[in-house]
């Protein structure tokens, strides 16, 4: 059963709420689970989970958007984190940053590019800090990171996705 709502599978949705009893003790887990399939949490299956749970809307939109690593934005293939914590703001994760913008069609106000490929996250810190500036991209830490290193690695990725 797939729903025609901006492709839900709904197939996908109630194997997560199976596979946690439909507990909604368990809601942070399966909105773990959903966003990891999705890249983001869908406002369609966050609906949908809150009526198969017995939870309000609102309690399970206030769950979603107090825990950080919650999202409900589309994101790209490839997540890319920048750091900023003091380590890499000192050797110049801004300008890594900048170079990232540029070479995505990105920006603060447009974290993901119109390909779908890209979204970029501005982050305090990644704990990497021997290793700064760092960017993560998805799992992998990409340590002393310049501009040049920057555009090189969204090639890369391009030529990847």
């Amino acid at each position: 059963m797939r729903s025609i709502l901006q492709n839900v599978d709904l197939d996908f949705v109630n194997s997560v709420l199976d596979k946690y009893d439909r507990d909604s003790t368990r809601i942070i887990a399966i909105m773990q689970d959903v966003q990891e399939h999705y890249r983001y949490l869908p406002r369609e299956v966050l609906e949908y989970i809150a009526k198969e749970v017995h939870m309000s809307e609102a309690k399970l939109y206030g769950v979603a958007t107090f825990y950080g690593n919650f999202s409900l934005d589309t994101k790209g293939k490839y997540v890319l984190k920048v750091c900023r914590g003091t380590a890499c703001h000192v050797r110049k994760s801004s300008n890594v940053l900048a170079a990232l913008y540029e070479a995505t069609g990105t920006s603060v106000q447009k974290p993901t590019s119109d390909d779908g490929l890209f979204s970029i996250e501005i982050v305090s810190c990644l704990g990497a800090c021997g290793l700064s500036p760092v960017v993560m991209v998805n799992d992998t830490v990409h340590a002393a990171m310049n501009p040049d290193k920057a555009r090189e690695l969204i090639a890369q990725l391009r030529e990847e996705a």
